[in-house]
C-alpha cells in the first residue's frame, strides 16, 4: 500500500513538474515583442542604479470628510491607506516626487510598474487607495468623489515633503521643487485636476500624465490655468474612455501638452494586473465594461463628474458625461507591450522635467519626442 501511494505521488508530482514547465514555455512564447536590442527604448525599459524599497503607511487627513456613500455613512476625516516606492540609499540633491492615483474600481497596487521603473532612477513614489473610488470602497466604489481626490493628492504631498528623518521609511529627501503627478482613467482625471483646475490645483505640481483619463470635458481656458507640461498617453482601442474624445484633442487643447497615441491600446492594458493576466483575454476591456455596466454607485443617470465646475472654471458641463463602452471593440495590441511603451513614456516625461544636468533632460525629450515612436512603430507622438 505504502508503495502504492510513493508511485502515485510521485505521479502527481511529476505532472505537477510538467505542468508548470508547460506554463513557463507558454508564458515565454507569448510574451510581449520588446523594442529592438540597442535602442532608446530598451535603454530606458533597463535603466535605473538604485534599489527598490517598499513600504505601506495609513495617513489620515483630520482637516477633510469623507462624504456618505450608500450604506456607508461617512466620516469626519479621509484615510489613505498609501504605498510608498523608492531609492534604498539616498539621492543626491533629493529625491523627485511623484503621486500616482489609480482609475476607478481599482487600488494603489495598479501602476507598481511604474512606480517601480521610477524608483529605480532614483523617485519617491506614492499610491494610495482613495477613500470612495477604489474597489473595495465603504458603500461601493463611487466616481463622484473625485472633486475630493485633488485634495488627498495636496494632503499627501504635504505628509511627504514634511516626514520627519525619525518617522521617515524612505533614506534621503524629498526635493520640493520637482513633484509631478500621474495617474491611470479616473486617476488620469484627478492628475489633470490637480494640474489645472483653478480651485483643486496644487501650485507645487510641476508635470502632469494622465493616462486614459478623462479628459474631453476641459476647454482651453482650462489648461491656461498654469504652465505646467501635461503628457497624455492613450490607446485608439480604448472602449471605456474614448480616444477621439478625450485624448485625439491634444495637443491642440492644451498649450506644453504631448500626446502618446498607442494605435491598438487598451484601457484594462494599462493597468499592471493585465500583464500576463489578459494576455488571452481577447479584448481587455471587456472585463471593465462587464463591471461597469453592471452599476453600483452612483444611481445609473447620475453625472459623477457635475460638480468639477463650469465654464468659468474651465469644464464644459455638456461633455462631463461619459459614453462608456459604447463602441465596437476592436483588435487589441499585447498588454506587456503597451505597458513597454507606457513606461518609456512615463520615464521619459519626467526625466526630461527633472532630470539632472540639463544634457539629461534634453536626451529625455529626445526618447519621448523621437526615439519612441521609431522605436514602438504603433505609437504616434504629436506635440
Amino acid at each position: 500500500m505504502n508503495s502504492t501511494l510513493k508511485r502515485l505521488a510521485m505521479a502527481i508530482a511529476g505532472l505537477v513538474t510538467a505542468a508548470l514547465l508547460l506554463l513557463a514555455i507558454v508564458y515565454v512564447v507569448t510574451g510581449p515583442e520588446s523594442p529592438p536590442s540597442g535602442s532608446a527604448s530598451a535603454a530606458v525599459l533597463a535603466a535605473g542604479d538604485h534599489g527598490v524599497g517598499k513600504a505601506e503607511l495609513t495617513l489620515v487627513d483630520a482637516e477633510r470628510a469623507t462624504p456618505e456613500n450608500g450604506t456607508y455613512p461617512g466620516a469626519d476625516s479621509r484615510t489613505l491607506v498609501t504605498s510608498l516606492w523608492y531609492p534604498d540609499e539616498a539621492v543626491d540633491g533629493g529625491s523627485p516626487l511623484v503621486i500616482y492615483s489609480h482609475g476607478f474600481m481599482s487600488n494603489r497596487t495598479e501602476g507598481e510598474y511604474l512606480a517601480e521603473a521610477l524608483a529605480r532612477q532614483g523617485y519617491v513614489v506614492a499610491a494610495p487607495d482613495f477613500p470612495l473610488s477604489n474597489g473595495s470602497a465603504p458603500g461601493g466604489p463611487n466616481a463622484s468623489d473625485v472633486v475630493n481626490q485633488p485634495g488627498d493628492v495636496s494632503f499627501l504631498i504635504d505628509t511627504l515633503t514634511d516626514l520627519p528623518d525619525d518617522g521617515k521609511p524612505f533614506p534621503g529627501t524629498v526635493d520640493r521643487s520637482r513633484i509631478g503627478v500621474a495617474g491611470l482613467s479616473l486617476g488620469g482625471l484627478t492628475s489633470t485636476l490637480v494640474g489645472y483646475h483653478p480651485r483643486f490645483h496644487d501650485a507645487r505640481v510641476r508635470s502632469v500624465i494622465s493616462i486614459a483619463g478623462p479628459a474631453g470635458m476641459f476647454t482651453r481656458r482650462f489648461f491656461l490655468t498654469r504652465a505646467a507640461p501635461f503628457l497624455m498617453i492613450a490607446g485608439t482601442e480604448d472602449a471605456v474612455v474614448d480616444f477621439e474624445t478625450h485624448a485625439a484633442i491634444f495637443p491642440q487643447r492644451a498649450p506644453q501638452s504631448t500626446l502618446v497615441a498607442i494605435r491598438g491600446g487598451t484601457h484594462i492594458a494599462f493597468a499592471g494586473i493585465a500583464e500576463p493576466a489578459m494576455r488571452f483575454a481577447g479584448h481587455p476591456d471587456s472585463v471593465a465594461c462587464d463591471a461597469l455596466q453592471a452599476g453600483g454607485p452612483p444611481e445609473d443617470g447620475e453625472n459623477p463628474f457635475a460638480g468639477l465646475g463650469d465654464l468659468t472654471d474651465g469644464v464644459n458641463p455638456d461633455r462631463t458625461q461619459l459614453t462608456i463602452c459604447a463602441n465596437p471593440l476592436g483588435e487589441p495590441m499585447h498588454p506587456g507591450r503597451q505597458q513597454m511603451i507606457t513606461q518609456v513614456a512615463v520615464v521619459s516625461f519626467f526625466a526630461s522635467q527633472f532630470a539632472e544636468p540639463a544634457e539629461a533632460r534634453k536626451a529625455a525629450r529626445a526618447v519621448l519626442n523621437e526615439d519612441l515612436a521609431r522605436d514602438f512603430p504603433e505609437v504616434s507622438v504629436r506635440r
